[in-house]
């Protein structure tokens, strides 16, 4: 029998070799893998059939030709795994399928297999080896041979993971039936909480504008159906008050109540809720250390004129001093310091903490000692610095707002200069305001008390002691139409995003 051995670099090279020697009647023993390449033992199928049955029988069982008949199968992956180290291209196949169905019982629950030995892992190392080698094509006298099915490859099924190191193990089925199912890992708390945060955030929201709405809803139908407070609510909303303050006011309108008893109460409930000092409690009657802030260009340096003329005319010129901490506006000292000569008062500049308090220091025989500031707009970032500088004992910060402004900028203005720790507030430039609504809407919100209204520019004449019922009534009685006021048919947007909550009114003051 003439047996050639044939190497190459692939099996498909391998194979062309043995066709080129023998023919097409080549017949392959054995194929691997080798350290110098693929190695092919092949031999004419001619030789093979002159050998007789005695030839045939010295054969080894492991390595039958194609067309014999194929022995029985073994009972385990081990003889496969020996068998495979000389198997055909027909055995290969059959070796292929059987490993594939061992492949699965295990993976339908059947028993583990025994760990491999070295000697097994190597065979089945070989197996996986010849199993990736793209398989030749079959002889023609090949094609006689009883043709093994190819196996069916599981779509999902995994690989075989071969490990030198660990056994082949798989968990008994009964074991996987009564294992419980992993628990899926819990997610970080750190995620968790801010999500559920913004589930909570966002549910709340939904309440209270379902509440809105509902509140709204009946709002206006209750308006509707009284006359009386639809018309003081868009009287309201004309003289420049706010939407919420309207609202918290006239929902305790009495119902009783007709058109003159409603305009009166009204009017007296406004009042009572304005805080002003009584007669004889002006800033001028208090004296000590004042300090005037406000936005840029509000009448802080007219304001502290008015207030030392008055204290000159009552108390003599001794009585007064002058200090001004403007140096960034040009002229600014002076301008104090001229108002100071017509007066008969030293006008002072201070630059720092430290001259303010030496000059305090100095002036502390007066009977009122006002302190002009700079004028800095409600988003400068200096605010806090100058009322750090006047955090001082004795020192009583007043703010002087423009009753000219827009309601949304005195609210800007009050929350800047921090209102809850203010002395009080001087409303300037009230000759100047269309609508005095807003700057008392804003007064009465921020629970501020009013000290001085100022309603021009002459030095003292233009000022007044503050009178709640006269401001209310004066804002009440705006006139002429504006490209601003609101018609009765455009109540409705107002009060669909606007809300009394929010809105303090002393049980003792409606």
């Amino acid at each position: 029998m003439n047996i050639q051995r044939f190497t190459a670099q692939t099996s498909r090279e391998a194979m062309a070799k043995a066709r080129n020697a023998f023919g097409d009647s080549a017949m392959i023993l054995s194929a691997r893998s080798t350290d110098e390449g693929f190695e092919v033992m092949a031999a004419a199928e001619e030789s093979l059939a002159s050998l007789g049955a005695s030839g045939a029988s010295a054969l080894s069982p492991a390595r039958p030709r194609l067309g014999m008949a194929v022995a029985p199968q073994p009972t385990s992956v081990e003889d496969d795994t020996e068998a495979l180290a000389m198997s055909t291209l027909s055995f290969q196949e059959y070796v292929r399928e059987r490993m594939l169905r061992k492949r699965r019982e295990a993976l339908d629950g059947a028993a583990a297999p025994a760990p491999l030995g070295a000697g097994q892992r190597m065979a089945a190392a070989r197996a996986e080896a010849a199993l990736q080698a793209p398989a030749p094509r079959a002889s023609l006298s090949q094609s006689a041979a009883p043709q093994v099915p190819p196996p069916i490859r599981t779509r999902n099924m995994p690989e075989p993971a071969w490990d030198d190191t660990l056994p082949l193990q798989q968990p008994r089925a009964a074991e996987r039936r009564s294992a419980p199912a992993p628990a899926p890992a819990p997610a970080p708390q750190e995620a968790q909480a801010p999500r559920d945060n913004g589930v909570a955030l966002e549910l709340s929201a939904l309440k209270d504008m379902i509440e809105e709405r509902f509140n709204t809803l009946a709002w206006l139908g209750a308006s509707k159906q009284n006359p009386i407070q639809s018309n003081l609510m868009l009287k309201l909303i004309r003289s420049g008050y706010s939407p919420s303050m309207a609202r918290a006011v006239l929902e305790r309108l009495p119902a009783e109540a007709g058109a003159p008893e409603a305009v009166r109460w009204l009017v007296d409930v406004l009042t009572r809720n304005l805080k002003a000092v009584a007669p004889g409690e002006g800033l001028c009657d208090e004296g000590g250390v004042l300090a005037l802030i406000g936005a840029t260009g509000v009448g802080k340096t007219t304001t502290a004129a008015k207030l030392a003329a008055q204290c000159v005319q009552q108390h003599g010129a001794g009585s007064v001093g002058l200090i001004t901490l403007d140096t960034y506006r040009v002229s600014g000292f002076e301008q104090l310091r001229a108002y100071g000569r017509m007066l008969g008062v030293v006008a002072h500049l201070a630059h720092d903490r430290a001259a303010l308090k030496d000059l305090l220091g100095l002036l502390g025989n007066k009977r009122m000692v006002i302190i002009d500031t700079a004028g800095l707009g409600q988003r400068d970032e200096r605010i806090q610095d100058m009322l750090d500088m006047l955090d001082l004992p004795k020192v009583r910060k007043t703010l002087v707002l423009n009753a000219s402004s827009h309601g949304d900028t005195l609210d800007d203005v009050l929350t800047a200069f921090k209102a809850s720790t203010l002395h009080g507030a001087v409303l300037s430039k009230v000759d100047e305001a269309v609508k005095l609504g807003p700057a008392i809407d804003a007064l009465i919100r921020h629970q501020v008390v009013l000290r001085g209204v100022a309603n021009g520019q002459r030095v003292p004449e233009d000022w007044q002691q503050p009178d709640a019922a006269a401001l209310v009534r004066g804002s009440m009685g705006t006139q002429g139409k504006s490209a601003f006021d609101p018609v009765g048919s455009d109540m409705g947007f107002y009060f669909s995003e606007s809300s009394a909550r929010g809105i303090h009114l002393g049980a003792s003051h409606v």
